[in-house]
């Protein structure tokens, strides 16, 4: 007889409409069955899956990215919803940061291997760090990996002023978080998470967080929630216990920034280009300012019909970035 861990493998890709999955579980099955001297059962099981996969149709759901859900009714103000093309692969990271992403992505590619031995992956999620430093391109490049839906929740459509109300439309949105498989995205969380202690802090508030902590921890979606502040100071203690991952991020180091200019120019001829002198006047800049000085020196460079970007084009874009903060 299957084993119960083949079985439960089984049905989990079947409900996760893993197609390649099911088949290669089914695959091993058979393997399995063979071993313990159960050949024309085993024989049968592998027809079944030739013969299934000769039939391409089977296999092009999973091609391409999960319908797309929009929402609607009352949740059209609390959500919006596109399908991002980013990748790991094109953001810059630390190799630490890095290499906490691509486990993450592993555990979800592979939720199935966890599951049988009732082990559950990463999937809530929190960043921190200044702004500019990767956190919402991240959610982006999870939900591009995993051909998923992201989903961004809208604070001015959540938050309002009227008791209650707040809490009640939290609740929408963690019941589309467990009925449409997405990457969701609390943006500036700390509107949501401040401390409970603050000064300023009203009971509404208080509300709202205890609200937010109760529907987080019984949440247990297939879902990934990613909430995300430039200001960690401020959020509450009891928050950072109920995510599996908290993930810091930072300015780029001078190799960091070197490396992201070259990523973004690398269509341009930048031999030539004074790298010590560019991270000395680049210090400060965010991962995103150093992708708007990049694209900035790339017009200069096309607009002067050149294939070349030179240390002064990118010294004045950098010039140019840091005069608007003033």
């Amino acid at each position: 007889m299957p084993s119960a861990r083949h079985l439960v493998a089984l049905l989990r890709s079947h409900i996760e409409g893993d197609d390649q999955q099911f088949l290669s579980i089914a695959l091993q099955l058979a393997a399995h069955e063979a071993r313990v001297g159960h050949g024309r059962f085993a024989n049968e099981l592998k027809e079944l899956v030739d013969e299934a996969k000769s039939r391409s149709s089977l296999l092009e759901r999973t091609k391409g990215p999960v319908p797309l859900a929009q929402p609607r009714g009352e949740l059209a103000a609390l959500l919006s919803v596109h399908y991002p093309d980013t990748k790991l692969s094109g953001m810059v990271l630390t190799p630490e940061l890095g290499s906490r992403l691509k486990r993450i992505l592993t555990e979800q590619r592979q939720t199935h291997k966890l599951a049988a031995r009732n082990l559950s992956p990463r999937r809530k999620l929190l960043l921190l760090g200044p702004p500019g430093s990767g956190k919402t391109m991240t959610a982006s490049a999870l939900a591009g990996e995993l051909q998923l839906p992201l989903f961004t929740i809208l604070l001015e459509g959540l938050i309002t002023k009227f008791m209650g109300e707040t809490a009640a439309k939290l609740r929408l949105v963690f019941d589309a978080i467990a009925k449409m498989r997405g990457v969701y995205l609390f943006d500036e969380f700390d509107a949501l998470g401040a401390r409970r202690s603050s000064l300023n802090d009203v009971g509404e508030i208080r509300r709202v967080l205890n609200s937010f902590l109760q529907f987080l921890e019984n949440d247990n979606s297939r879902s990934l929630i990613v909430a995300a502040t430039n200001h960690p100071e401020i959020l509450d203690t009891a928050l950072f216990r109920r995510f599996d991952d908290v993930l810091e991020y930072n300015l780029p180091s001078p190799t960091l920034q070197e490396k992201l200019f070259k990523s973004r120019l690398a269509t341009f001829n930048t031999k030539g280009v004074n790298w010590e002198k560019i991270s000395q006047e680049a210090e400060g800049l965010s991962y995103a300012d150093i992708t708007r000085v990049s694209d900035e020196a790339a017009k200069m460079s096309i607009l002067d019909d050149s294939d070349s970007i030179t240390t002064n084009m990118l010294l004045a874009a950098i010039s140019e970035k840091k005069n608007s903060r003033s």
